[in-house]
């Protein structure tokens, strides 16, 4: 009997021992009984899964969180950045608003560096060689011939069906509210554009020059390289 009163007294002592700790505890650190077995469950439970396992559950948790805060994914915006990339503009003309632009209305005809255009033979040393003198070209930045008291040598012009102009040459012929198109034979005058009365937009006007060196930043300008391959197939 005594035996067992002995017993009962040891076990009442070690719970009020076990209270008494985890009440001082408590007092002292702030944390609760509850909170110190979350410590050990996150500490022994969830640290002694494999490293894989683990991974993936905080892996998926801040996948939930982007989520939750409305943000697009990556690869959903890697595929609105390629598909911009993808579908350039199907032309020039639709590619800038054009009605921000000074516009006249003009009669535009085309020429060649050859003696029917300019009476010059391939072996005359100025053949070739423009008002400016600047070298002919016909690129996505062209040369074009127009009247340096309306558009001085310089001017940018854009011209629809045609593309960009840079006024580098003069003509006798060329006077008021005429301009003359470079192309490279007299096949592609009569076959690409002819005569037209046409209406083109200022771009910029010039300052009564125009160098090799500008015309050629011009045409390497990164912005307008999506339209080269536009420009090769007309």
């Amino acid at each position: 009997m005594n035996l067992v009163k002995n017993l009962c007294r040891r076990i009442i002592m070690v719970c009020l021992v076990i209270v008494a700790f985890f009440t001082t505890f408590q007092t002292f650190s702030g944390v609760s009984a509850a909170g110190l077995q979350g410590w050990m469950y996150e500490a022994f439970y969830e640290k002694s899964e494999e490293p894989d396992i683990y991974e993936a559950r905080n892996s998926t948790y801040k996948r939930s969180t982007f989520k939750s805060k409305g943000l697009p994914s990556y690869e959903k915006k890697e595929s609105m950045s390629h598909e911009a990339v993808e579908s350039p503009p199907v032309s020039l003309e639709e590619a800038v608003d054009w009605t921000k632009y000074p516009s006249q209305k003009v009669v535009a005809t085309g020429y060649t560096a050859g003696v029917e255009s300019t009476g010059k033979s391939p072996d005359h040393p100025s053949y070739g060689i423009t008002y400016s003198g600047v070298k002919v070209r016909r690129d996505l930045y062209s040369t074009i011939a127009a009247d340096p008291n309306v558009y001085p040598i310089g001017t940018v012009l854009f011209i629809p069906g045609y593309g960009y102009g840079v006024v580098a040459d003069t003509g006798s012929a060329i006077k008021g509210n005429k301009i003359d198109l470079y192309y490279e034979s007299v096949k592609d005058v009569y076959e690409q554009w002819g005569k037209q009365e046409v209406e083109v937009y200022l771009v910029k006007k010039g300052e009564g020059k125009l160098s090799d060196e500008e015309l050629r930043m011009l045409n390497e300008d990164e912005a307008v390289q999506v339209f080269r391959e536009q420009m090769s197939s007309q």
